[in-house]
């Protein structure tokens, strides 16, 4: 592109530079200005108009006028760009830093805000071109934590951060929800939020400064949103509401609340709690706001400083006189299909009465099928003041004589309306009519009142192979929850920014195929949407859950809708709760979840003007209405809770009443979800693994994993179990499908952890190896002890092959442990008395004798190699586990308790394992096999 020209004399000429789709239109031009001294000065213009050859894309203009001393500064320097500007901001007990014109200065609108060392960045860009008039905003949001904000790099081969985690697609969605509302009807220009966390030191959650950063972003730019967002988070410490808590503060807190709102509104709520009351959430959530209201107050400071003019121009609605046809054709059919029950035939009803609006619409000559109206085209052309210098004009009515007799063509009828307006008028008059009925008859499309609930029905077992299923039904929403126990493999890692290791052993993962809509639809990686609706099911249901001593299972419940009309994750949070009951996991309370609606202007449809609620919204309810609030929990509590809200916000007053009627609901559906037919079996299933846990000496946690997991990974593969968990406390859990290699593992894990005492006697113990002063004995897997040829017989003995070969098996008494370790046994300690009487050679069982020492030797130096330390022993009894029942609870003693063997022969110190007299430090985890 040439230079703009600085000179008044000089005339650059039009031009223009033709692509393919899109097509750029750029016009420099030069004008005189006359300034206030009467001097005739030069300012220049740019336009750049942009138009998209596809069909369905409309015409947008975006110029601006700048002097040329601004124009020669933007293109060698920096004048024109934003300059740079700081503000505080307290929030809570500190300030939040928020600057803008340092970083991104060519997008529509950039921030960055500050809390502590942790540093979000957010831009906000958006197209020259309108897009196709649609029923939704165009706004992508888009969120990444970067590794090197807290000085990492991920992990693999590729050192670039991947695709978006979960937990960064659900604080995408906190971004956008409270946004949307306060985007204005009918701008189309595409809209882009991209964030990202540049530092972060570990304390300040990253999260809520994201959604104060996008709100300031948006109000700095040029897109023409009504009010400030910002966004806050609220913690319960006690009796303290804290905002913005720290992360430490977090670990302590009853409460985690995501509020965003303007000054004077709330437009999201998003959080979890311990069964939180109703009031506590109203004063979280009054306190949030407060807190929101100071955030907004200090932007517009900063907006009327730095903000960009609004593009209010570039709002195109549909024409007024459009609702009136559409009503006059289709009003009284349009009152019958809304009193439709079934959403099914109700849609198909609808369907049909739009095209029927749009047949006579076009028969009447007002709507054209072009995306681009008529009147556009004349704008460009107007513009670009296109028109053919040879063509002759010809005056209607007049013409030369000698000339072409040509008669003038009468006008064409110039459409009034696109099929895209007409198809959003209607969707606007569908609205309308559905909340007037509701208003006006009190009556909803399925014959509901405001607060009745839709009928329901559960059953339990559907699957025999699971571990556990039900499938919940509440009007034509429908959950099938299925419940997976596994053991720490199964456990879901997450990868953070702080570079820890986590594990989560529950998570609830959603899925919403096209067919429980009744539609095609593409299948393919979760969305956002199954992203969030899972999360907020699975946040519900996981303060029931028990503690990780008393049911040390990993959880999967997957949630699959196979219809939906409605609050499909409320049906989650009930589906899946009936689930973990009959994976027999001891949950200690059941919950419920329900979503609410409102229609907030009852004035404009009747009514008297007082907000109305309704209960357990269906799916024209939710996209008519004015809110979306899910509430999940019992009698005496909330877990979890969610709200969207479609206008300019609601109050507190509304809040309390939606909670208050949300909680009846509730009740509710617990009562029908008791008389779920089959119930819960409430008891582990016989294809769910058995898991034992047991108690060994930190120390000796290296026995059983071995050099690598080479011991460990025997161990499971001789006896066939499905994994062994230990941990450095020295807890192990076996997690095995049947008893009989469950017995087998523990055994072995029990030897090589045991720590023997003298006087312990072992049965049936097997001669590993004879040598000429002895035979060495293994009295445990890997534990051997020496036998001396005086201990073997009660008689004197010449070579201790003239009575025991290699293999034989024999009981041995522990009668020695050296200070190296060493284990010296004897058999004939246990001999009959009267052969001990009649045995006519008796040698010293103290010492060893001296024609073996040099052989002892060698054996002590191959012994002294392994981990032999004395100390009080563990072993189990295995004629105590019972055979066919086990209990689930882990009962421990503080004190370790001797057993009796088979024999009843000697007491040891080892802990017993699988006991149910509660007086162990391990435990059985299983049920009573279902026959």
């Amino acid at each position: 592109m040439l230079p703009y020209p600085n000179c008044i004399n000089s005339h650059q000429p039009f031009q223009f530079l033709l692509s393919n789709q899109p097509t750029h239109f750029l016009f420099p031009a030069t004008f005189p200005r006359v300034s206030a001294h009467g001097k005739c000065r030069s300012s220049s213009v740019s336009l750049l108009f942009s138009v998209k050859n596809r069909k369905g894309n409309g015409f947008g203009v975006r110029g601006s006028l700048q002097s040329p001393e601004e124009v020669s500064d933007s293109v060698g320097g920096s004048v024109g760009l934003p300059q740079p500007y700081s503000v505080k901001i307290p929030v809570g007990d500190r300030h939040i830093l928020v600057e803008t014109g340092q970083i991104g200065r060519q997008a529509s609108g950039s921030v960055t805000v500050t809390d502590g060392e942790t540093i979000v960045y957010t831009t906000v860009c958006l197209d020259d071109v309108p897009s196709e008039p649609t029923d939704f905003f165009p706004l992508s949001v888009n969120y990444q934590e970067r590794f090197s904000a807290a000085g990492r790099t991920s992990g693999g081969f590729f050192k670039r951060e991947g695709k978006t985690k979960d937990h960064e697609v659900l604080i995408c969605r906190l971004i956008d929800r409270p946004l949307r509302p306060t985007m204005p009807k009918g701008f189309y220009h595409e809209t882009q939020i991209l964030s990202w966390v540049l530092s972060y030191d570990g304390l300040h959650c990253p999260d809520s400064l994201a959604v104060t950063a996008a709100g300031i972003a948006v109000a700095l730019s040029e897109v023409p949103m009504s009010k400030t967002v910002a966004g806050v988070r609220v913690g319960l410490v006690g009796d303290k509401y804290i905002i913005n808590p720290t992360t430490e503060e977090m670990e302590h807190s009853e409460l985690d609340l995501m509020l965003a709102g303007t000054d004077s509104a709330i437009l999201m709520i998003e959080g979890y709690g311990n069964f939180l009351s109703e009031e506590k959430l109203l004063q979280a959530v009054e306190v949030g706001q407060d807190a929101v209201r100071e955030i907004c107050n200090a932007v517009e400071a900063l907006v009327k400083k730095c903000g960009k003019p609004k593009m209010f121009d570039s709002i195109k609605l549909p024409p007024p006189e459009l609702y009136t046809h559409v009503e006059e054709i289709a009003g009284d059919e349009l009152v019958k299909a809304l009193q439709i029950r079934n959403k099914i035939p109700r849609r198909k009803a609808l369907s049909l009465l739009e095209e029927k609006v749009l047949e006579i619409l076009t028969e009447n000559g007002v709507v054209t099928n072009d995306a681009v109206p008529r009147s556009n085209a004349e704008t460009i052309a107007e513009i670009l003041e296109v028109e053919d210098e040879d063509e002759e004009v010809i005056v209607d009515g007049e013409v030369d004589e000698g000339d072409v007799h040509i008669k003038p063509t009468p006008p064409k009828p110039t459409p009034l309306f696109s099929e895209v307006d007409v198809k959003l008028v209607f969707k606007d008059v569908t609205s309308k009519f559905l909340r007037k009925r509701i208003v006006q008859g009190g009556k909803r499309s399925d014959g509901r009142t405001p607060s009745e609930i839709r009928p329901i029905n559960s059953r339990c077992g559907l699957l025999p192979r699971a571990h556990g299923s039900a499938l919940f039904t509440r009007g034509e929403t429908q959950s099938l929850a299925v419940a997976t126990l596994g053991d720490k493999q199964m456990a879901q890692r997450i990868d953070n920014l702080i570079g820890v290791d986590d594990f989560k052993k529950f998570y609830l993962q959603y899925s919403f195929p096209p067919s429980c809509v009744g539609e095609v639809g593409r299948i393919g990686a979760p969305g956002r949407r199954e992203v969030g609706h899972g999360m907020l099911a699975e946040r519900s249901l996981e303060p029931i859950l028990p503690s990780d001593d008393d049911f040390p299972y990993t959880i999967r419940v997957e949630s699959t809708i196979t219809e939906s009309n409605g609050s499909s994750s409320m049906a989650s949070v009930c589906g899946g709760c009936l689930a973990l009951q009959d994976a027999g996991v001891p949950i200690k309370c059941s919950i419920a979840g329900i979503a609410m609606g409102m229609v907030l202007d009852t004035k404009e449809f009747g009514g008297d003007g007082t907000p109305l609620i309704l209960s357990d919204i269906t799916g024209s309810e939710d996209a008519s209405g004015d809110m979306d609030f899910k509430v999940a929990g019992n009698e005496d509590g909330i877990t979890a809770f969610q709200m969207d809200i479609k206008v300019g916000g609601i109050t507190l007053p509304i809040m309390r009443e939606a909670l208050v009627q949300a909680r009846n609901g509730r009740k509710q559906i617990l009562g029908e979800m008791m008389n779920c037919s089959p119930p819960p079996a409430k008891r582990l299933s016989k294809h769910a693994p058995l898991i034992y846990i047991m108690k060994v000496k930190p120390e000796r946690i290296n026995l059983i994993i071995g050099s690598g997991g080479k011991k460990v990974r025997s161990i499971i593969e001789e006896c066939g179990v499905e994994a062994i968990d230990t941990d450095d406390n020295g807890n192990v859990k076996i997690f095995a499908k049947d008893l009989a290699s469950l017995e087998r593992s523990k055994a072995i894990i029990t030897n090589l952890t045991m720590v023997p005492s003298i006087g312990d006697i072992y049965r049936n113990c097997e001669i590993k190896s004879i040598t000429p002063y002895g035979a060495f004995v293994e009295i445990a897997p890997g534990r051997e002890g020496l036998c001396h040829i005086s201990e073997l017989s009660s008689g004197w003995l010449a070579k201790a092959e003239d009575a025991f070969n290699v293999g034989d098996r024999i009981d041995v008494k522990l009668m020695e442990i050296n200070d190296r370790g060493q284990l010296r046994l004897s058999h004939r300690a246990l001999l009959p008395a009267a052969d001990l009487e009649n045995s006519s050679v008796e040698q010293p069982a103290g010492k060893l004798t001296d024609d073996t020492a040099a052989s002892q030797k060698s054996y002590d130096k191959g012994l002294s190699k392994k981990d032999t330390t004395s100390s009080k022993r563990r072993s189990e009894d295995d004629s105590v586990i019972p055979s066919k029942k086990f209990i689930r609870k882990l009962v421990s003693s503080s004190q370790d308790k001797p057993f009796t063997n088979k024999d009843k022969i000697k007491k040891s110190s080892n802990k017993a394992v699988g006991s149910v007299s509660g007086k162990d430090e391990s435990s059985w985890v299983s049920g009573e096999p279902q026959n």
